[in-house]
């Protein structure tokens, strides 16, 4: 089964645009556990309950309100809250280029696989190569379904990842942690102590291999879960189906890429050059038909009693 895409667009840096879709790069695979009536086997959903009398209220008497101090709020109506979403433009925006090395661990977030659509693949191929030269990633925004994020473009084998990053505001200060002092002397390690670790490091260094590693939490329920069923203890219970997403827009249009680029360079440092010293190069077609990788192998469904 194709990976279905998550949005279309395109990635904007310069006057290039490359008409891209993005595709889910994770899967979750922990364990659910369904609220069930244990007397009808029921799906038991969430109710709305005003916490201060116990009762149920309408959602036409429900407002969005924002804690500023203690016990007070301020209310926020829905054209306020509308107004105030990102415009959503379909692109990926990148607004800078940064070395590789630069962006900690702490703040990547969600990644997803980007490809290209649209005739494409030129231009994807020469930002996911001159990527990979320059050891550089983008640093770009992007909305998707109403919500703007930071994100890094980074190349990957053959392909490029959009990893969603936490905003800096997010990221909590470990000032107040009482941590080592930084540097060996410093922290009080010895040089024989340094060797020791060095060489154990060295003995349980391997290649990484990710499939050697699993959730046993999960192995061990879903085992239980197989017992039960071999039992014959399955309870039918009756869930109500989701509506699918909707198909994102359509990706955007290309045009010569050579000239998007001179136009790109001369917008940054040459914009006194006269346009005729620009060469055009002729847009060559796409001769080669999109090939499909197979999907990844996805996680078990819960089984659904006959």
């Amino acid at each position: 089964m194709a990976s279905r895409a998550l949005w279309k667009g395109a990635i904007s840096f310069g006057l290039v645009h490359i008409p891209v879709s993005l595709h889910s790069a994770t899967t979750e695979s922990g364990i659910d556990f369904d609220w069930l009536d244990k007397r009808s086997m029921d799906p038991v959903g969430y109710k709305r309950i005003n916490k201060k009398t116990g009762k149920d209220i309408t959602k036409e008497n429900i407002v969005k309100g924002i804690a500023w101090e203690d016990g007070q709020y301020v209310v926020l109506s829905p054209e306020e809250i509308a107004a105030a979403y990102p415009k959503t433009t379909q692109t990926i925006e990148i607004e800078s280029f940064v070395p590789n090395t630069d962006i900690p661990f702490i703040y990547l977030e969600r990644p997803y696989y980007i490809a290209p659509i649209n005739k494409g693949k030129k231009v994807y191929a020469l930002l996911r190569d001159t990527l990979l030269k320059t050891q550089r990633v983008g640093i770009a925004r992007v909305v998707i379904q109403t919500k703007q994020h930071l994100a890094v473009l980074v190349p990957s084998g053959p392909g490029l990842i959009l990893n969603l990053l936490r905003w800096g505001a997010d990221i909590r200060s470990w000032e107040d942690l009482d941590l080592p002092a930084e540097g060996a002397k410093a922290a009080g390690l010895t040089d024989k102590e340094l060797s020791m670790a060095k060489q154990l490091v060295d003995d349980m260094t391997g290649k990484w291999q990710p499939e050697q590693f699993s959730d046993s939490f999960k192995d061990d329920i879903m085992a239980l879960v197989e017992q039960k069923v071999k039992e014959g203890k399955v309870e039918t219970v009756e869930q109500p189906e989701a509506d699918e997403d909707s198909a994102g827009r359509s990706g955007a249009k290309i045009i010569d890429l050579t000239e998007l680029l001179q136009r790109s360079l001369r917008n940054k440092g040459g914009a006194n050059k006269p346009d005729s010293a620009a060469t055009k190069a002729p847009a060559k077609k796409a001769a080669a038909k999109t090939t499909r990788k197979p999907a990844a192998k996805a996680a078990p469904a819960r089984r659904k009693a006959a």
